[in-house]
Parts: C-alpha cells; sequence; structure tokens
C-alpha cells in the first residue's frame, strides 16, 4: 500500500506539578521550603529518516501523544522530564498545520525535524517562591499543559529525474531496464498506481529516477490518477518526457506530447522551465522509424530514441541524463553562490 497523505493529531506532554513541601529533620524545628519542580513533558517531533518510502506505516495510527512530566518532590527534588515522541517519516514529507494551513517545515534531508507539539513546562515547588518576607512558601505552580494541534503529512517523491508520459509510454519498463526496481509492467491504462523509485548508478555517476504514473488529459484537474501524484513530479530536477512512437490505441504521439506538457504547465507554470529531454519509446514496433522526423519537424526538437525491450538507445539516454544533470548542478551552485555574495 503506497501512502502519501495522512492527518495527525498530535498532543505534547503536559507538564508535572510543582511540589510544596518543607524540610522536617530531627534537630532542625524550622526547615524551610524543599519542594522541587515538576518535570517537563515529552515534544512529539516529526522526523526524517532514510529507509521509509512513503507514510503507509501512519496509515491506522492517527493520535500521538507525549508523557507527562514527573511531579516535583520532596528535599528539593525535580521531577523527571518525559522522553519526546518521535514520528519517523520519508525525506521529502512536508509538515503542515491542518487548521491554518501553513508549511511548519518540508523535511528535504535525513535528520531534519520539526518539534508539531511542544510540551509543557514543569511548574516551579514552593522552594522556589522563598524570601526574606515569605520564609514559608506555600504556593508552587501546576504543570503548564502540552500543545494540541492537527497535523497533515503530504509526501512529495524526491528524485534526480521523474519519467513522465501517457499510460503505456513505457515508463516502467525503461526503469527496470536502468535500475533494480521491478514495477509491474502490463499492457493496461494506470498499471502504475504509485510512484516508483529507482537508482541507477554509472561507474562514479548516481541518480534517482522516479517513475510518475497516472498523467491523462485533464489530470490537474483530478482526472485519471494525475491529481494525485502530479505534485511529486514538482520534486524532480529533470523531467524524461517518453512518448509513444507508435501507439497502441491509433492516437498522434505529438499531440500524446502536448497533452501532458499542457497538463504540467496547468498544475504548475513553473514546472513548464523544467530541464526536460523528449524520448520516442517503442522504436521496435513496425512503423517507429518513420515518425522520428515527422516528431522533430513538428516539435522543433531532436528526440532520443529508445527500445526497452532490445536495449536499443537506452546507453546514450543516461549519458545524456547525467549530462544535463551535471549542468544543471553547476547553474544551480553559481545561483547559490551569487545569492550569497548579493547578500553580503
Amino acid at each position: 500500500m503506497f501512502v502519501d497523505r495522512v492527518t495527525l493529531q498530535v498532543k505534547g506532554g503536559d507538564g508535572g506539578n510543582g511540589c510544596v513541601s518543607f524540610r522536617r529533620e530531627k534537630y532542625v524545628p524550622r526547615g524551610g521550603p524543599n519542594g522541587g519542580d515538576g518535570g517537563d513533558g515529552a515534544h512529539v517531533i516529526v522526523r526524517a529518516i532514510e529507509g521509509l518510502t512513503n507514510l503507509a506505516h501512519l496509515s491506522g495510527m492517527r493520535h500521538f501523544r507525549g508523557d507527562r512530566g514527573q511531579h516535583g518532590m520532596g528535599s528539593n527534588r525535580d521531577g523527571r522530564s518525559a522522553e519526546d515522541v518521535y514520528i519517523d517519516v520519508p525525506v521529502g514529507t512536508i509538515v503542515r498545520d491542518h487548521a491554518r494551513g501553513h508549511v511548519l517545515r518540508d523535511l528535504k534531508s535525513p535528520g531534519d525535524h520539526v518539534v508539531v507539539a511542544r510540551g509543557g513546562k514543569g511548574g516551579h515547588g514552593n522552594e522556589h517562591f522563598k524570601s526574606a518576607t515569605n520564609r514559608a512558601p506555600r504556593q508552587a505552580e501546576p504543570g503548564q499543559p502540552g500543545e494540541d494541534r492537527s497535523i497533515e503529512l503530504e509526501l512529495k517523491v524526491i528524485a534526480d529525474v521523474g519519467l513522465i508520459g501517457l499510460p503505456n509510454a513505457g515508463k516502467s519498463t525503461l526503469l527496470s531496464r536502468i535500475s533494480r526496481a521491478h514495477p509491474e509492467i502490463a499492457d493496461y491504462p494506470f498499471t502504475t498506481k504509485y510512484p516508483n523509485l529507482g537508482a541507477v548508478v554509472v561507474e562514479d555517476d548516481a541518480f534517482i529516477v522516479a517513475d510518475i504514473p497516472g498523467l491523462i488529459e485533464g489530470a490537474h484537474q483530478g482526472h485519471g490518477l494525475g491529481h494525485e501524484f502530479l505534485r511529486h513530479v514538482e520534486r524532480t530536477g529533470l523531467l524524461v518526457h517518453l512518448v509513444e512512437a507508435v501507439p497502441i490505441d491509433g492516437s498522434d504521439p505529438v499531440e500524446n506530447y502536448r497533452v501532458i506538457r499542457n497538463e504540467l504547465e496547468r498544475y504548475s507554470p513553473a514546472l513548464a522551465t523544467r530541464p526536460e529531454i523528449l524520448v520516442l519509446t517503442k522504436l521496435d514496433v513496425t512503423g517507429a522509424e518513420e515518425v522520428i522526423g515527422r516528431v522533430s519537424h513538428e516539435l522543433c526538437r531532436e528526440p532520443m530514441t529508445i527500445s526497452a525491450v532490445t536495449g536499443r538507445g537506452i546507453p546514450p539516454l543516461i549519458s545524456r541524463i547525467i549530462e544535463v544533470l551535471h549542468r544543471t548542478r553547476r547553474e544551480e551552485a553559481g545561483a547559490e553562490a551569487e545569492a550569497r555574495v548579493g547578500g553580503r
């Protein structure tokens, strides 16, 4: 089961109460106050860790509550603070306040974390209130309540390369050929029902590829599966747009390309500027070679061509992906350097 969005109710632990106590020892008739402070309640913390691919492990757990801090005790003994509660999520999870809708944090790297419900502070014991004019204070503070809120966790897959295209364009087959991923492959629409990730390692280079499912005409409006998974495209640095050279349904490959481009642009204008490699697939099918020239002429760009079944064209495609990724990373590094210099 693939789950990329869950809503949770979280509550930090209440702080422990301060203690009212007086020193009572033989031969010490006027012992002063010695009530200890209460311990702090537990925080509830969402943290990103490696090894998780989605939020399915949280689908049956709707409430997370931190323990209360221990109450203060006599003899100036402070109560023990409660241990924090951690909610582990995949890298790429966005944490939002469910009621207000604002982002608490985008957990982009392993180890990133955010406190979603703070535990209450422990109350002071009466020893804290003694003074020259109040030598026997009989007041102590109660522990503060922990923070209570509803949060929404939304996963956006982080990958270097996103494979996009209409159903049956050959995305899953390509992913299985260039990585160790084993996506479901069949000759019917929507075989892929959730993003599949695969790591591609070539000598000293490595990159993560995501097979983004469910893109059809009207996907940005919720048609098909695209409305649920278009947001995963936003995390990818490079789009590899696969177009079936000779579609089984007899549709026009040029129009199929434009359909997906339109859906991306209408979902997010920023996607229109994302680096893209156009790839014609299934070149082993009869009549595929004749399509290359027409696609190149009508789209004014030279497509790459592959056959995932025979392996034709896959090595040059991987080389091109690495080349574009390196160029993109250099440009991003240069832009960050300029921003740092300009901010000084």
